[in-house]
């Protein structure tokens, strides 16, 4: 899945505004006007496309987290962001801390975009790259996550 179709989705499944997803961005410290998000939030044969890059969904999320669970109080400023691949397992993660969604919230997102999924496989998704049990998430589990998320939020 490109990063524009994730973003749309999430969107849509979210029920989120221009301006909601405007002050999402501003929450991880990454200024976008109205005319930048309609560019991303096009379709790829639509005249004005801009291509969403990792680092600008990464960015999303980051704000998406900060709107749901409020500012970390750490007391100091984050350290600097490792270079990790983004991929589908971290839009997942991101989606999980965000929602607070637990092992059941899962299962049930997954169910009602029409996918069923054993506790370890489940688990697999969520586990570190490289770690033995490790699972790479698929464009298609993915995709039917955001649809199940769209009916639990929209309905």
């Amino acid at each position: 899945m490109n990063n524009n179709d994730i973003l749309r989705r999430l969107r849509y499944a979210l029920e989120i505004s221009d301006s909601a997803m405007i002050a999402i961005f501003a929450l991880s410290e990454r200024t976008i006007t109205q005319a930048e998000l309609l560019d991303l939030l096009k379709k790829e044969e639509d005249p004005g496309f801009v291509e969403c890059g990792d680092a600008v969904l990464d960015r999303f999320l980051d704000g998406f987290i900060t709107l749901k669970r409020g500012k970390r109080e750490s007391g100091g400023p984050l350290p600097p962001k490792q270079k990790t691949r983004f991929s589908n397992n971290t839009v997942l993660k991101k989606l999980r801390v965000a929602l607070e969604l637990k092992d059941d919230d899962l299962h049930e997102i997954a169910r009602l975009g029409g996918m069923e999924m054993s506790k370890s496989e489940m688990t697999a998704l969520f586990r570190k790259e490289g770690q033995k049990n490790f699972k790479e998430c698929g464009d298609q589990f993915l995709r039917n996550f955001l649809k199940g998320l769209a009916i639990k939020y929209r309905d």
